[in-house]
C-alpha cells in the first residue's frame, strides 16, 4: 500500500509537470483540480474514516502533540520573520506547511508499514483530531489573514471554518455516520476519497518548479528540516512527556515527520500565496521524507 501511494504520487506528479510545460491542459486547471479535491475529495475521505476512530481517554495525550507542534512551528516561522523579514504570502505558506503534514494518505500506509496494523488506529486519531482539525481551524485563519484584503473577524472566521465542506463532513461522521455504512455508500465514499491523491498531486505537477528562485530555495530548506528533522524530534519529547505508550508514541513520531500536507499546498496554490514554494515544499518534500521516516524509524527501533 505504501509502495502503491508513493509511486502514484510521483508519476501524477510528473504527469503535472510534464502537461504544464507541453501547455496540454488549460490555464488554471490547477485551481480547479484543487477545487474538486478539496469541496468533494477530502470531505468523502473524511466521512469514510472519521466515524470509524474509537474515542478513548488516552488518545487525548496523542491527539495533543501536533497542536503543540502547530505552537513551536508558529515560534519558528516568526524567528525566521525577524532574521529575513518574510513576505506575506511566504509566511503563509510556511506557517500552513510547516506544521501540517500528510499525515493521511501517506501516513495511514507507512505508518502500517513501518509499525504494523496495530499502529494505524493512532495514525488515524493523529490525523483526525489534530492534523484535520488545524487544517480547519488555524488554516482557514491564515488563509483569511494572508489571502484576502482585509483582517478576518471573529465571526468572519467561524463562518468561514463552518463553510468548510471538510470540516463539515467531520460533524457528520463524529454524529450521525455509522462506523459500518451501507456498502453501497462505503464504495460510493471509498471511491471519491481515493481520487483525492492523484487529483492533488496532478494539481501540486501542474504547479511545482524545478528552479526556484534564490529566496525560494532557502525557505524551501528551512520548511523541509523543520518539518522532516525537528518537528519529530519535538514529537519524540512531547511523547516521553506525556507517556504516550508504544506503539503510540512511534505513531506519533512518523506522523509528525511526514511531507508538508498536499491539501495544505493545494489551499495556499488556490489562494495564489507562493505557489512555487507551496508546490516545491510538497514535491520535494515527499521524496525526501520517505529517507528521513526510514532513519526516525531505525532511532525508533
Amino acid at each position: 500500500m505504501a509502495l502503491d501511494a508513493i509511486l502514484l504520487i510521483v508519476l501524477m506528479m510528473a504527469a503535472g509537470y510534464l502537461c504544464a510545460r507541453l501547455e496540454a491542459l488549460p490555464a488554471h486547471s490547477a485551481e480547479v483540480l484543487n477545487l474538486f479535491a478539496l469541496n468533494v475529495c477530502l470531505p468523502a475521505a473524511v466521512l469514510r474514516f472519521a466515524p470509524k476512530l474509537a474515542l478513548d481517554a488516552s488518545l487525548l495525550g496523542l491527539a495533543l502533540v501536533p497542536w503543540l507542534l502547530l505552537l513551536a512551528s508558529v515560534a519558528l516561522v516568526a524567528l525566521l520573520d525577524r532574521l529575513a523579514g518574510l513576505r506575506p504570502d511566504e509566511k503563509a505558506v510556511l506557517l500552513l506547511c510547516i506544521p501540517l503534514g500528510n499525515t493521511s494518505f501517506l501516513g495511514y500506509p507507512l505508518t502500517e508499514a513501518l509499525l504494523g496494523a496495530r499502529a494505524l488506529p493512532y495514525a488515524v486519531a493523529y490525523d483526525q483530531f489534530g492534523s484535520f482539525l488545524i487544517l480547519s481551524s488555524w488554516g482557514m485563519w491564515v488563509l483569511a489573514r494572508h489571502g484576502g484584503d482585509v483582517a478576518p473577524s471573529l465571526g468572519g472566521l467561524a463562518a468561514r471554518v463552518l463553510r468548510f465542506p471538510p470540516f463539515l463532513a467531520l460533524i457528520l461522521a463524529l454524529t450521525v455516520m455509522p462506523a459500518e455504512p451501507h456498502p453501497l455508500l462505503e464504495r460510493l465514499l471509498a471511491r471519491l476519497a481515493d481520487a483525492l491523491l492523484p487529483v492533488v498531486t496532478l494539481a501540486i505537477g501542474l504547479t511545482v518548479r524545478l528552479r526556484l528562485p534564490r529566496r525560494e530555495r532557502g525557505l524551501l530548506a528551512f520548511g523541509l528540516t523543520a518539518k522532516l528533522m525537528l518537528l519529530p524530534a519535538l514529537a519524540l519529547g512531547l511523547a516521553w512527556v506525556l507517556e504516550l505508550p508504544s506503539p503510540m508514541r512511534e505513531a506519533a513520531v512518523l506522523e509528525s515527520g511526514m511531507a508538508p500536507m498536499i491539501t495544505a499546498s493545494a489551499l495556499a496554490v488556490s489562494h495564489r500565496l507562493a505557489p512555487g514554494l507551496a508546490a516545491a515544499l510538497v514535491g520535494f518534500g515527499i521524496p525526501l521524507s520517505l529517507l528521513t521516516l526510514l532513519g526516525w524509524h531505525a532511532w525508533l527501533g
